[in-house]
């Protein structure tokens, strides 16, 4: 498969990862890639940087010897009722937001609990991908996520790190497979990223290759096989 793009990364500015800025562009360059993106942690998250980091992107080269450098951030939500922990001023400031629901900032709750937050999260129209919705600690009704990613063109993410053996988050592997069974039914987009938090880790999507192949999964409704297919969702937020 063609995999031109890894959307989710961190670098030492989120606390606990390990490769500067620099790292994770050359990083890219090397695996070949036409975009990357880096997505630091949102503020809510400990250790991470300070909110006006967000608002200074326009310092940064986009171009890097012909590979597009994108500067997002990796919010969260912090609700059952789709809060998240950046204002409108500073994700205006952002190329994408990627919604992720994390321990440190909203407590695992019911299914009914976990759904709600990420369906009004989605409503928000500066949100472009879910992060890690297979987490299993967070447990959700799929076809009702899957159903409302078509609806509010938002992707849903194929997150490398959760497959890994060594992962905290559970039932990713199997949540992933019945999210892909529902993804191919209702014809919904979804990318893969690799949550690199360091520079060897930039466009390792070997997991969710694994994921793919064993679901049987159409190359067409997968966004990383084409940057054009990525920027198209861009444009709806």
């Amino acid at each position: 498969m063609k995999d031109v793009l890894d959307m989710h990364m961190h670098t030492i500015m989120s606390g606990h990862a390990y490769s500067s800025l620099s790292e994770m562009i050359a990083a890219g360059r090397q695996k070949g890639l036409s975009i990357i993106g880096v997505t630091e942690h949102a503020p809510a998250l400990p250790g991470t940087c300070h909110d006006m980091y967000f608002h200074n992107f326009k310092v940064i080269d986009r171009n890097q010897c012909g590979m597009m450098l994108m500067m997002g951030a990796e919010v969260n939500v912090m609700s059952y009722d789709g809060s998240v922990d950046m204002p409108v001023t500073t994700l205006k400031k952002l190329d994408y937001a990627i919604i992720s629901l994390h321990e440190q900032c909203i407590k695992p709750g019911n299914v009914a609990d976990n759904t709600r937050a990420l369906l009004r999260a989605m409503e928000n129209p500066y949100v472009s991908i879910i992060g890690h919705p297979d987490n299993g600690m967070y447990p959700i009704d799929f076809l009702a996520v899957v159903q409302a990613a078509k609806k509010n063109n938002v992707l849903l993410e194929l997150n490398n790190s959760s497959y890994k053996p060594d992962s905290g988050r559970i039932h990713s592997r199997e949540n992933a497979l019945i999210m892909l069974e529902l993804c191919k039914k209702y014809e919904v987009s979804v990318i893969m990223d690799s949550d690199a938090h360091i520079d060897a880790d930039v466009g390792n999507h070997k997991y969710v290759y694994e994921i793919l192949q064993q679901s049987g999964f159409p190359e067409e409704l997968v966004v990383n096989t084409d940057a054009d297919k990525f920027r198209r969702y861009l444009k709806h937020h």
